[in-house]
C-alpha cells in the first residue's frame, strides 16, 4: 500500500488522473511583425542546461520560413532550443531558454536582449498560423 500526502486543487486533480494546466499547455496565436535586423540572432542549441519555457513575443517571416522573437539574456550566458510541430494548418513552436554548457558557472551580467531564432520548417510557412506554447 502506498500513502500519498498532497495539498491543494492541483494535487487533487493529479490524484484523480486529471491533467493540470502545466501538464497540457494550450498554444496561443503569435502576432506577426516586420523583421527587425537589430535583434540578436540566437542559434538553436539542444544542449542547453536547465531548459525552461520562454515566451515568444511575435514572429517574422524569413523568406519561406520564420523567426520567433523574444527577450533573453546575452548569448554568452543564455541559449535557446526550439521544439516545433507542423501540420498543414499550423506551426506550433515551444521556445526553451537555458544556459549554454560552456557558460555553466560563468559570471553573467543581467542585461535584457531583444532576440530572435530561426525556426527550421519541413515545408514553407505559407499561410499557416503560427502558435506558441507559453
Amino acid at each position: 500500500m502506498r500513502a500519498v500526502a498532497t495539498t491543494g486543487l492541483a494535487s487533487l486533480l493529479l490524484l484523480a488522473g486529471c491533467p493540470t494546466a502545466a501538464a497540457d499547455p494550450n498554444p496561443v496565436a503569435v502576432p506577426e511583425v516586420a523583421p527587425d535586423p537589430a535583434r540578436t540572432l540566437f542559434v538553436d542549441n539542444p544542449a542547453i542546461v536547465d531548459p525552461h519555457r520562454t515566451d515568444i513575443e511575435s514572429f517574422s517571416r524569413d523568406g519561406e520560413g520564420l523567426r520567433v522573437n523574444f527577450t533573453a539574456g546575452t548569448p554568452d550566458c543564455f541559449g535557446v532550443h526550439l521544439v516545433t510541430r507542423e501540420t498543414p494548418e499550423t506551426v506550433t513552436v515551444e521556445l526553451r531558454g537555458g544556459t549554454p554548457p560552456e557558460a555553466v558557472g560563468r559570471m553573467c551580467i543581467a542585461l535584457a536582449v531583444s532576440g530572435a531564432a530561426e525556426v527550421p520548417l519541413q515545408a514553407p510557412l505559407g499561410s499557416r498560423q503560427v502558435l506558441a506554447v507559453q
